[in-house]
């Protein structure tokens, strides 16, 4: 512990305490930093992009910015659940399928190769084969199957990250709503909350995913191009004497399809019998008035079931529907970046994760420790996460595929 500190000075602030910011302050915590983790609502709450049962790791994107990421995370998960002493993180193979000339699944495959990511490419009869029948493609799709897949269980993972923050010494209190943020002189930062209190800290991280926007306008003015949507995520029942063949452990893959619309799903795991298979999309929402619902089950999307698994799921509908919010940018890529301005490199922001993030917090946390503490990172280019792409073209980074998320219009 720092000596010489008041009980509310402290040397790095992070402000959000979801995954990333969890992630963050263990990093910040580990290293020997004096550090406050603040939530505005109860810890592990259910209103972000954090909680849940599954989320799904994946080393195989379009983008190829992002295997550094991927790459890294998957080792930091590993290590922070031997610290900790038990799983988050459930191996599991990836498959991606889709019709034979999408652009955004033959970049996964150059994506692949680039990085010398070990992968096959399947035709229709082979991907029968390779699952014995659980998975039927279109002839004219194709499948791509790589051993870089897996589960992650969300609210564990981030009980765990605060678990292991709190036990490196970090100070962590929920229900307190950030309101400000301001330069103090030699004090720092001053941040304000809205029950009165204030904290002050050297540095501050600013992860409060689907308040991003409203959050870095009030402080700053800047207003950054997130969107939060309300997304609805899908649980459908395997039909009877078939559930062991879906089920994690059984050389059943985590999977995306794409195409439009973009679908993903895991292996049966959180709950025996069903399995999670949802629309990589939503609705536009405000974070403070949610329509909660009720999210709608596209025709698409019950199609998808009923022909990929060959009937072995009921399509009919889904035995059960959890919401989540996305923070979309409009490239659908992060941004980690530092404030600027009259902040300079004292507050750091790591947002827009755009429904993919979750599965690289690790890595995310450590590089937003790293910015916060020394003003840079190593071992990834942050080129295509900063806020200055958005100002050069507001679509921010150009891609040669189409967009992975469905915007949905109208939640009727």
């Amino acid at each position: 512990m720092n000596m010489g500190y008041s009980d509310n000075e402290f040397d790095v602030i992070v402000v959000g305490a979801g995954v990333m910011g969890s992630s963050t302050a263990y990093q910040l915590a580990k290293r020997g930093q004096k550090t406050l983790l603040l939530e505005q609502f109860d810890f592990l709450h259910h209103r972000g992009s954090s909680h849940g049962e599954s989320r799904t790791i994946r080393a195989t994107y379009p983008e190829d910015y992002y295997f550094g990421l991927v790459d890294e995370s998957y080792r930091l998960w590993e290590q922070a659940q031997s610290e900790i002493g038990f799983k988050v993180y459930f191996k599991a193979q990836q498959f991606d399928m889709g019709p034979s000339d999408a652009k955004s699944l033959l970049s996964v495959i150059s994506t692949c190769r680039k990085n010398g990511i070990p992968y096959q490419v399947l035709d229709h009869r082979q991907v029968a084969e390779r699952f014995s029948g659980r998975i039927d493609i279109p002839e004219d799709w194709i499948g791509v199957s790589c051993e870089l897949g897996g589960i992650i269980k969300p609210t564990k993972a981030v009980s765990m990250f605060q678990m292991l923050a709190f036990k490196n010494g970090a100070c962590l209190k929920d229900n307190i709503k950030v309101v400000s943020i301001n330069k103090d002189g030699d004090r720092g930062l001053k941040v304000a909350a809205s029950n009165g209190e204030i904290f002050w800290g050297k540095k501050c991280v600013v992860t409060v995913g689907g308040w991003m926007r409203n959050l870095v306008k009030t402080v700053c003015g800047i207003e950054l191009p997130i969107q939060p949507l309300e997304t609805n995520v899908c649980y459908w029942r395997i039909k009877d004497g078939h559930e062991v063949e879906y089920a994690i452990g059984n050389d059943f893959p985590t999977f995306a399809s794409y195409g439009h619309p973009y679908i993903y799903g895991t292996p049966s795991l959180e709950y025996p019998g069903l399995i999670k298979v949802a629309v990589h999309g939503g609705y536009q929402c405000n974070p403070d008035k949610r329509p909660w619902g009720p999210g709608l089950v596209p025709d698409s999307l019950k199609q998808w079931v009923e022909q990929r698994f060959k009937g072995k799921v009921d399509s009919s509908k889904p035995v059960m529907t959890q919401l989540c919010v996305y923070s979309m940018t409009p490239d659908e890529d992060f941004v980690i970046d530092f404030l600027g301005g009259e902040f300079g490199n004292d507050v750091v922001i790591g947002g827009g994760f755009s429904g993919h993030g979750f599965k690289m917090s690790p890595a995310i946390g450590r590089i937003l420790a790293d910015l916060a503490l020394i003003g840079e990172t190593k071992g990834v280019e942050l080129k295509q996460f900063r806020i200055a792409r958005f100002e050069e073209n507001p679509r921010g980074n150009i891609k040669e595929y189409e967009d992975q998320v469905e915007l949905l219009k109208s939640t009727l």
